[in-house]
Order: C-alpha cells, then sequence, then structure tokens
C-alpha cells in the first residue's frame, strides 16, 4: 500500500512543478531583476520578462518529480522509526534530501534562467552550493509548516483536508519561508550576478550578506520581498494544490 501511494509522486510532482514555473515565470524574473547590483532598469526593467522560461519548462518536470519522490519515500521511511512528536523534524529531514536530489537537476537550468534574465557568470558549483544554502533553510521553513497546517486543519473539521485547503495551507507555509529567507535568496542572486574577480564571485554566503548589509542595510536584505512572497504564495498554492489533486486522482 505504501509503495502504491509513493508512485504517482512522481507525475504529481512533474505536473505540479511545470504549472507553477510557467505561470509564475514573470514574477520570479521582476524578482531577479530587483535584487540585481545593477539595478532594475539597467538589468532589464520590464523587458523580456518571459527570458529564460524554456530552460525553466525544461528543468521543472524532473526537478519537482525528483523532490517530491525523495521527499515522499524519506517521510514514509522515517515515519516509521519515529514517535508522532517527531513529525516536524521528520518533514524537515524529508524536505532536505528532496532539496539535494532535485538540486542536482535544477542547478543546470538555474543557470541557464539567471543568464538570460540578467546576463551574469557564474560557475555551476557554485550554483549548486549556494542553491543549497538558500532552498534547504526555505524547505526546512516550509514543509513542516504546510504538514502541520493541514494536520491542524484535519483536525479543526474531522476529516482530512480536500486538495484547494491543501493549497490555501501551501500558500500560507510558502509565503512565511518566503519572508523568512529573503536575505538568502538576495546573497545567492548577488553571487549568481557577480562580475568575475568582485568580492560575491567566490561564492560565500556570509560575505554577500555583509557587503548587502554595508552597502544597503536591512532594505537590501529584503529586496524584493514583496514580489517573492507575491510569487511564492500564488506558488505554493498552484504548486502544492496540483500536486495534492493530481497525487489523489492517481491514487
Amino acid at each position: 500500500a505504501e509503495r502504491r501511494e509513493k508512485k504517482p509522486s512522481l507525475p504529481a510532482g512533474g505536473i505540479a512543478g511545470v504549472c507553477v514555473d510557467l505561470i509564475l515565470f514573470p514574477l520570479d524574473t521582476i524578482k531577479t531583476r530587483l535584487q540585481s547590483p545593477q539595478g532594475f532598469k539597467k538589468a532589464g526593467g520590464f523587458h523580456g520578462i518571459y527570458a529564460g522560461v524554456p530552460s525553466a519548462a525544461v528543468g521543472s518536470f524532473p526537478n519537482a518529480a525528483a523532490f517530491f519522490v525523495t521527499y515522499e519515500y524519506v517521510k514514509c521511511l522515517l515515519h516509521t522509526v519515529s514517535p508522532p512528536y517527531m513529525s516536524p523534524v521528520t518533514h524537515m529531514a524529508a524536505a532536505s534530501f528532496g532539496e539535494v536530489v532535485a538540486c542536482l537537476i535544477r542547478v543546470p537550468s538555474e543557470v541557464v534562467k539567471q543568464r538570460a534574465q540578467v546576463s551574469p557568470s557564474s560557475s555551476t558549483f557554485q550554483v549548486l552550493s549556494n542553491t543549497l544554502y538558500q532552498e534547504i533553510p526555505f524547505s526546512l521553513v516550509q514543509f513542516p509548516l504546510w504538514e502541520s497546517l493541514k494536520d491542524l486543519w484535519s483536525w479543526k473539521q474531522g476529516h482530512v483536508v480536500d486538495s484547494w485547503q491543501s493549497a490555501t495551507c501551501g500558500a500560507f507555509a510558502g509565503g512565511f519561508a518566503a519572508a523568512v529567507t529573503t536575505p538568502l535568496d538576495v546573497a545567492k542572486t548577488r553571487i549568481m550576478l557577480a562580475k568575475a574577480g568582485s568580492s560575491n564571485a567566490s561564492g560565500n554566503v556570509l560575505s554577500a550578506l555583509h557587503s548587502v548589509w554595508r552597502s544597503q542595510g536591512l532594505p537590501g536584505l529584503f529586496a524584493g520581498v514583496v514580489p517573492r512572497m507575491t510569487a511564492i504564495s500564488l506558488g505554493g498554492f498552484i504548486f502544492l494544490g496540483t500536486y495534492d489533486k493530481t497525487r489523489r486522482l492517481l491514487l
């Protein structure tokens, strides 16, 4: 039964990934350009906000599928050996493993996408390490919160949440995680857009954060927070709602 429940995770995750990336790609481009050291206008402004969408679409299906297959497998494995009160830790661990596997697929398309959006230069290794640095903390917040909100809502109404309710929980979890991890997103973007030889080109996240803090203060660390929260809240609704609905249809 458990094996049967994990099988739909691959197509459901892939479909959810493609849907959310194609629908919300313009907001991601705007956010990236807001965080660019060149400034929004010089980085392209509103021109060509769908630049890089082919590479994003190509990477979305296998990336999201890999994440959810790993997430569901690790979650199922850990649930069998850990007590119920350890569920948040189980979800954190499952999400972390999922991100590591997904990043191996995501990074090449992420490099192409970022370069198309603002024409930077950066090595694939730097992108991998810094994407993990950003994505794992994000998932550590988003997925335990999503699962906890679903459990709470299910308990309140006396039955398992519907897909639209799961999507709503995903929107809240995604928006909150987006807000608290914005500084890491700013640092990752600065590193990816850094010119060779500059201080940020070293790939050190803490150094990039310190550089932004010194030059722009708190507003700089939270540059693009509104479009990021908007995009990821909508993304959480679409991504997790689509995943939940598709998975139920395939079970």
